[in-house]
C-alpha cells in the first residue's frame, strides 16, 4: 500500500511539473522530441527474379545518400535525345476475341488496368500495333478483298472490315473511351493472294502490276478505320518481309520495297491527304542494311518517317548506326515475343536490358512487345502460325493471369508517358540503365542488376543524391 502510494505522488508530481512547473521544476522548459523521419518523395516500383515483386510498390530501400564508395548513376536533364511516343503490346485479332468474350464488367476493369494513364493501380500503355487483316495469331486467314480464284478488284469495290468489326474495332472503341490520346500502328502480314506471285497466303511477292491497287487497299484501310473512330498513326509496309515461312507472309526485298514506296503508296497517301506515316522494313536488327537502302534511295525517303524492328536476331546496338546515318526518321521497336510457358526472372532480364532498355538507347521512340493476349492453349493462330506465342496476359473467360510482358512494358508505361523525352545517364554492364524526363518535369529511371550479387548504388538528379540497391537479376523503376 506504500508503495502503491508513493507511485502515486510520484506521479502527480511529474504531472505537476509537465503542466505548471511547480514544486521547484524549472518553468516554461520545452519538451524536446525527436524529429519526424524525412518522407522521400521518391516512387520505387519493383520486379525480383523469384517474383515476391512483380512491379510492386515499395515503401522503404531508397534513402538520401551519404558519403560511400558506390557506383552513381548520374542523370543530367539538360542533354535530351528522342521523343518518346509510346510503350505497348500487338493487339492481335486473337487478342481482341478473348477480350471481347469476357463479361463487359470484367473487360472494363481489365481495359482500364491496362490503359487508363490517371488510375493508380493502371499501368498507362500508350501504344498498340494492330495487324492490318490477319496476323498469325488471329482465328483464321484473311484480308479486306478476298475474291473468288481469277479473280481481281483493283479498284477495291468490295473492301470491307467486317472480320475486324467482329472483335478488334468493338474493343479499339472502349479502349478509346479510358484513354482517347491512344496511338495505334498498323502492319501487314501479307497482300490479297490474287496480287501475289504464288496465289497463297504463305510466301510469294507482291506482284508489280498490283503495286497501285494494293496501295488503294492500304488506303482503304486507313479510311474506314478513320470511319469507325479509329485514327491509325503509322503503318508499316511488311511485316517481317525476309520471312516468308509464316501464315500469312510476304516476301519484299528492300528494292521492292522502296519501289513500291515511291511509286505506289507513298503518292496514294499523298494524294488522299492521309497523314498517317509510313515506316519501312519491321523486321530484325541484323538487317540494318535493308531500311538503310531504301532511306538512301531519295525518292523513296521523302514518303518514309522511319523504321521498324524486331530483334529475334541481331544485336539492338546496330540501330545506332541507323539513327546516325538518317537522324531526322524515327525508329521504332514493333515486336519481340515471350515463348511459352516462359520464364519469369529470364524473360525479364532479357528483354529489359535489350529491349525497354536497349531500343530506349538506341533511339527507339515506341517500344513495343508481341501478342497481348492468348488463352492457356496458346489460341487462337493460324495453321502454321505462332503456337507458342505467350501473350503478356492469359485470358480464359473472365480469368487473367499476367505474364513476364505485362511486367516488362509497365516498368515504363506507367510513368513515361507521350512526350517524355530520354535524357542522359551513364550506364554499364552491371547496371544498365535508362531515364527519361516527363513533361511535367518528373524523372523516371529504370535499372536493372546485370551482376549476381546484390549491388548498392547512387542515383545522383536534380542536385540531389540518393542510395538505393537491388539484388541479381531485379528491375526496378525509380521516379523523381
Amino acid at each position: 500500500m506504500k508503495r502503491r502510494k508513493m507511485n502515486l505522488f510520484l506521479s502527480f508530481l511529474l504531472f505537476s511539473c509537465l503542466s505548471y512547473g511547480n514544486f521547484g521544476c524549472q518553468k516554461d522548459e520545452p519538451i524536446i522530441l525527436p524529429p519526424p523521419p524525412e518522407t522521400l518523395s521518391v516512387k520505387f516500383y519493383l520486379s525480383t527474379p523469384d517474383q515476391t515483386n512483380q512491379f510492386s510498390p515499395q515503401e522503404t530501400g531508397i534513402d538520401i545518400a551519404k558519403d560511400n564508395n558506390f557506383q552513381t548513376i548520374n542523370i543530367h536533364a539538360e542533354e535530351r535525345y528522342q521523343q518518346m511516343q509510346g510503350f505497348g503490346y500487338t493487339m492481335t485479332g486473337g487478342s481482341a476475341m478473348h477480350l471481347m468474350k469476357m463479361s463487359a464488367g470484367k473487360r472494363k476493369a481489365l481495359l482500364t488496368e491496362l490503359f487508363d494513364p490517371q488510375e493508380e493501380n493502371a499501368i498507362g500503355v500508350s501504344y498498340l500495333r494492330l495487324s492490318i487483316a490477319a496476323s498469325d495469331l488471329d482465328e483464321k486467314v484473311f484480308s479486306y478483298n478476298d475474291l473468288p480464284e481469277g479473280q481481281t478488284d483493283e479498284s477495291m469495290s468490295h473492301f470491307s472490315l467486317k472480320e475486324d468489326q467482329r472483335y478488334l474495332i468493338p474493343v479499339l472503341k472502349e479502349i478509346l473511351e479510358i484513354n482517347p490520346e491512344i496511338k495505334f500502328l498498323s502492319s501487314p502480314w501479307s497482300a490479297p493472294i490474287w496480287m501475289k506471285t504464288n496465289k497463297a497466303s504463305k510466301g510469294g511477292s507482291l506482284l508489280p502490276v498490283f503495286y497501285d491497287a494494293y496501295a488503294l487497299y492500304l488506303q482503304r484501310y486507313v479510311e474506314e478505320m478513320a470511319k469507325n473512330g479509329i485514327d491509325i498513326d503509322a503503318i508499316t509496309i511488311q511485316n517481317e518481309p525476309l520471312h516468308p515461312g509464316n501464315n500469312p507472309s510476304m516476301y519484299m526485298e528492300a528494292e521492292d520495297q522502296a519501289a513500291f514506296v515511291k511509286q505506289s503508296l507513298g503518292p496514294a497517301f499523298e494524294r488522299a491527304g492521309l497523314k498517317t506515316k509510313l515506316i519501312v522494313y519491321d523486321h530484325n536488327a541484323d538487317r540494318v542494311d535493308y531500311p538503310m537502302d531504301i532511306l538512301k534511295d531519295t525518292e523513296a525517303n521523302k514518303y518514309v518517317a522511319g523504321s521498324a524492328f524486331h530483334l529475334y536476331a541481331g544485336d539492338i546496338n546496330a540501330l545506332e548506326g541507323l539513327h546516325a546515318s538518317f537522324p531526322q526518321k524515327s525508329l521504332y521497336f514493333t515486336e519481340q515475343w515471350v515463348g511459352a510457358p516462359g520464364d519469369f526472372a529470364a524473360d525479364l532480364q532479357w528483354h529489359t536490358q535489350n529491349v525497354t532498355i536497349g531500343a530506349s538507347r538506341n533511339w527507339c521512340e515506341v517500344i513495343l512487345e508481341w501478342n497481348l493476349a492468348a488463352d492457356a492453349n496458346l489460341e487462337p493462330h493460324t495453321e502454321g502460325g505462332c503456337d507458342q506465342c505467350l501473350g503478356a496476359l492469359t485470358i480464359n473467360g473472365d480469368q487473367v493471369s499476367r505474364n513476364p510482358a505485362y511486367y516488362i512494358i509497365a516498368h515504363l508505361s506507367k510513368f513515361v508517358r507521350p512526350g517524355a523525352y530520354r535524357i542522359n545517364s551513364n550506364t554499364s554492364n552491371k547496371l544498365p540503365n535508362v531515364a527519361f524526363e516527363n513533361e511535367d518535369g518528373s524523372v523516371i529511371l529504370l535499372v536493372m542488376n546485370n551482376s549476381q550479387e546484390e549491388t548498392h548504388f547512387n542515383v545522383a538528379v536534380g542536385g540531389e543524391s540518393y542510395v538505393t540497391s537491388l539484388l541479381p537479376g531485379a528491375v526496378a523503376t525509380y521516379v523523381f
